[in-house]
Order: structure tokens, then C-alpha cells, then sequence
């Protein structure tokens, strides 16, 4: 008798909390949450870019943790390039600073990264499944890629991209992008 009453206060709270999970209009938030929001709002609006964006881009080369880096030597949150940190810094005109701040303040890495999204998205037209092709592949590639016709910048055509890494990538970035906008109302 015992155990029976325990399966139903057991079921009782189950059941009470997925009511809740579902009268909850955010609770998706739960499972694609975004860290960082303060300064990938600031630098989105700064530079003109989508923060949902951002995040996205974020989310699929980190997850969020700082400090990383990769095998290439791609630096921090959005994993930013040695060289290119360095040709961002120069060409925004952004203080530098030393490449151990990239990789490890959050706010750095989301500045530069977000500054070279800006200028991916003048390139390629405010396309944005070109820019995060070439955020990963780089712009000389797509450009050549689109030049080529090889691929034609747009979603539908994905699988035409070249490089299985870029294309996993552009389609990772995408489907994190949909759910962002999907669950925020606003950033």
C-alpha cells in the first residue's frame, strides 16, 4: 500500500511538472540557452549584425566555453584566427590587445568576432548563409566558390558546398539560428 501511494504522488509530480514545462512559453529556453547575451547584444548593435546570429555561430563552435582553442589555433568563443584577430584589430581599428585576451575574455572574442561577421556580411551581400560559410571556409573560398558556380550562396543548396566540414557547419549554424528565433522573442 505503501509503495502504491508513492507511484502516485511520484505520477502527481510528474505530470505537474510537464503542465508546467508547457504553460511555461519559455521554457524551450531551457534547452538552447544563450550566455553572453549582454555583450553579443552590445556588439551586434554596434556593428549592425543579427545577434541571433551571433549566438548561433557561438553555439556551434564553443557551446559557449570560453578559453578554448582549436587544433588550428583558432582562439576563444567564436574561434577567431591568430591572423585574423590581428587583421580585425587593424582594420576596426579596435584597441589591440594581446592574443591570450581573445582566447580568454569573453568580451573581446565577441567583439572581433562580431566585427568580422560585419564585414563578411558587406561582402556577401547580407546573405546569410554565405557569411557563415566563409566565416568557417573563409571569404576567399566562397567568393571563389560562387565566382566558379560551384554554389550559389543560397539555403537550398547547401549540399553543393565543397568542404563537408563547411557544409556540416553552415547546416549546424542554420538549425541553432531557427531555434534562437523561434524561442526568444527578442534578443
Amino acid at each position: 500500500m505503501n509503495i502504491l501511494r508513492k507511484k502516485r504522488v511520484l505520477l502527481t509530480l510528474f505530470v505537474g511538472f510537464v503542465l508546467i514545462l508547457f504553460f511555461n512559453s519559455n521554457w524551450m529556453s531551457w534547452f538552447y540557452p544563450i550566455q553572453y547575451k549582454d555583450e553579443i547584444r552590445q556588439y551586434s548593435q554596434t556593428y549592425e549584425v543579427d545577434p541571433f546570429l551571433v549566438a548561433s555561430i557561438i553555439r556551434v563552435e564553443t557551446n559557449f566555453k570560453t578559453s578554448k582553442q582549436s587544433h588550428k589555433g583558432a582562439l576563444g568563443l567564436m574561434q577567431i584566427m591568430p591572423d585574423t584577430a590581428n587583421w580585425i584589430m587593424d582594420s576596426a581599428q579596435i584597441q589591440k590587445v594581446p592574443l591570450d585576451s581573445v582566447k580568454h575574455e569573453p568580451g573581446t572574442n565577441i567583439e572581433l568576432g562580431t566585427w568580422y561577421v560585419h564585414n563578411l556580411s558587406v561582402k556577401f551581400k547580407d546573405n546569410p548563409v554565405a557569411i557563415v560559410a566563409a566565416y568557417n571556409a573563409g571569404p576567399g573560398k566562397v567568393q571563389e566558390w560562387l565566382d566558379k558556380g560551384v554554389w550559389d550562396g543560397k539555403e537550398q543548396s547547401i549540399k553543393q558546398i565543397p568542404f563537408g566540414e563547411t557544409r556540416h557547419y553552415v547546416q549546424r549554424v542554420i538549425y541553432y539560428y531557427r531555434q534562437y528565433t523561434k524561442i526568444y522573442n527578442q534578443f
